[in-house]
């Protein structure tokens, strides 16, 4: 995995959300120029070729939007910090070889190391569909109330993988 500011990095990329695709070939590079967002690639060995993506930024969020039952397993703020897994997809031609899982491995991983140097206590995602909400709950997130969409990992969950 390397991250990337390089602004032809995507071009041959395209996964199924044209959104996703999209966001690679126009606005990732700026998103790492500006300080945005860190988005990570993995590449063909010896190609050009993007394989997948994720990107990660931080973010704060209001701790009564969590469920009571994991709130309490964070500090008692009224903002908590968080790491945002802001996008994650894989080329159409990995489906279904396990990229996916291995992306979301390497965030989970990069965010659980950062938080050892700057404070995060969970991953929260934005899932873009319902098939998307489902792959992130197989790994353990866990909705938001009121945004089924919206879900989180705490970094202790995280903590016992690595």
């Amino acid at each position: 995995m390397s991250r990337s500011a390089n602004s032809t990095t995507g071009r041959f990329f395209s996964c199924e959300k044209e959104q996703l695709t999209g966001y690679l070939q126009k606005r990732a590079s700026q998103d790492v120029q500006r300080y945005a967002a860190a988005v990570f690639v993995a590449v063909a060995p010896g190609s050009a070729q993007v394989l997948g993506y994720y990107s990660l930024s931080a973010l704060s969020v209001a701790l009564d939007a969590i469920p009571e039952v994991q709130a309490k397993l964070f500090a008692r703020y009224p903002a908590v910090p968080v790491t945002r897994l802001g996008r994650l997809a894989r080329d159409i031609s990995q489906k279904n070889k396990g990229l996916g899982e291995f992306l979301l491995m390497d965030a989970l991983e990069r965010a659980y190391r950062q938080s050892e140097t700057i404070a995060s206590s969970a991953v929260i995602v934005d899932a873009k569909s319902e098939r998307a909400a489902a792959f992130y709950r197989d790994y353990g997130f866990v909705p938001f109330p009121e945004s089924p969409r919206r879900l989180f990992l705490p970094m202790k969950t995280i903590a016992k993988l690595f």
